[in-house]
């Protein structure tokens, strides 16, 4: 049985309407001045005002950073740096989707540390301590408050890097499903099908554990039980909690187990076609499952309640394209503009992605070049 060395740094609060904390939170914290980092949807719905209130009636002055897009780059957290850098700021919060969570660490380490984002990727390499953090996500995705890792892409190459530390990890996790209602209906199935793919590729990685199976054996079952029925009853409170905390326990479970092939496919397709995330794992991930097949029966048998030695791979994938259909995903590279002759270059990038060395079976370009022709 694999070894592992478990430190949850997050505490958790779960439950409709506890933004409504965030004030009280904070001030247990020793917070007075805080970055209120929201990417402009969450404005648009009205959380930030309400964040805002809430800060205030506690005592807490807040200053709101807006100015980012989805994949955040090096490039606006340096603007946000460069904006939070005068306010005297003592924490962040982040409020939002992924993108709003991770550009919150990555100010935070340009913040605390200096230098520029490149100089963070991979993990431990801050010199000092960050600010401590709230993780506040308004959609069931990324898992971004569970993590010590910033995600951001460098302006340059448009390639996705990851970024960590003990002190990136936020010191507290707010998962109010409400939070979840506004999201437009596409963004909540790239987020929850992002979600499907870190349960499905943690409970398979090589650096798996017996603790983050429980995450990812956990989270799975919430987010498949959940995903078609929050597409078509959005509007189900129980449905958008149970997708909130399966998105959180995968997060957990990435903290441990980290991804694979499907992530490290997806990744160039957004740098050098924009394809949302999500929407390119809805893609790749039923491929990378059958592409694996070989290394891990056993396991994925396990997600669909195969027999062994039945075609459990084949299964799986075939739910994964039905929960992609349902929501309004998935399809082929070809009908999103990726030419053919892309795929080779595609698979050269793909194959330098740290989450392919964790992948169960071992990932070069030949392999990449397999799923996306697969895909295509």
């Amino acid at each position: 049985m694999t070894s592992f060395d478990f430190q949850p740094r997050t505490r958790v609060i779960f439950g409709a309407g506890t933004l409504a904390r965030i004030g009280e939170l904070s001030r247990e914290l020793g917070v007075r001045r805080t970055l209120l980092v929201a990417d402009a949807g969450v404005v648009q719905a009205g959380y930030v005002s309400t964040a805002l209130a809430a800060l205030e009636a506690a005592g807490i002055s807040a200053v709101p950073f807006h100015d980012f897009g989805q994949n955040p780059d090096s490039t606006m957290v340096e603007a946000g740096r460069e904006f939070a850098a005068p306010h005297g700021i003592d924490s962040l919060i982040g409020l939002g989707g992924g993108s709003s969570l991770d550009c919150a660490k990555g100010i935070n380490f340009l913040l605390t540390n200096g230098g520029t984002m490149g100089d963070y990727r991979g993990y431990g390499k801050a010199r000092s301590p960050l600010l401590p953090m709230i993780g506040i996500p308004t959609t069931a995705g990324t898992g971004s408050e569970a993590q010590s890792y910033a995600v951001i892409s460098d302006a340059a190459t448009h390639m996705k890097m990851a970024c960590g530390d003990p002190s990136a990890a936020m010191r507290i996790a707010i998962l109010d499903p409400e939070l979840t209602m506004s999201a437009p209906a596409r963004v909540t199935a790239m987020a929850g099908y992002d979600a499907l793919a870190h349960a499905v590729e943690t409970w398979v990685t090589t650096r798996r554990t017996a603790l983050s199976d429980t995450f990812s054996r956990r989270a799975w079952d919430l987010l498949s039980a959940t995903f078609e029925r929050v597409m078509t009853h959005p509007g189900d409170g129980e449905a958008r909690a149970s997708m909130l905390l399966g998105s959180h326990f995968a997060g957990i479970a990435i903290e441990q187990s980290m991804l694979g092939a499907a992530h490290a496919c997806s990744n160039p397709l957004t740098a050098r076609f924009d394809l949302a995330h999500g929407l390119a794992l809805s893609i790749l991930l039923p491929h990378v499952v059958r592409w694996n097949a070989p290394a891990t029966a056993t396991r994925y048998a396990a997600l669909v309640e195969s027999v062994e030695g039945s075609d459990a791979a084949g299964r799986l994938a075939a739910r994964l394209e039905g929960v992609a259909r349902v929501g309004g995903l998935g399809g082929r590279l070809r009908d999103y503009g990726v030419p053919g002759d892309a795929l080779a270059g595609l698979a050269d990038l793909a194959a330098q992605q740290w989450t392919g060395t964790f992948n169960p079976r071992p990932f070069e370009a030949a392999g990449a070049l397999d799923i996306y022709r697969a895909a295509y």
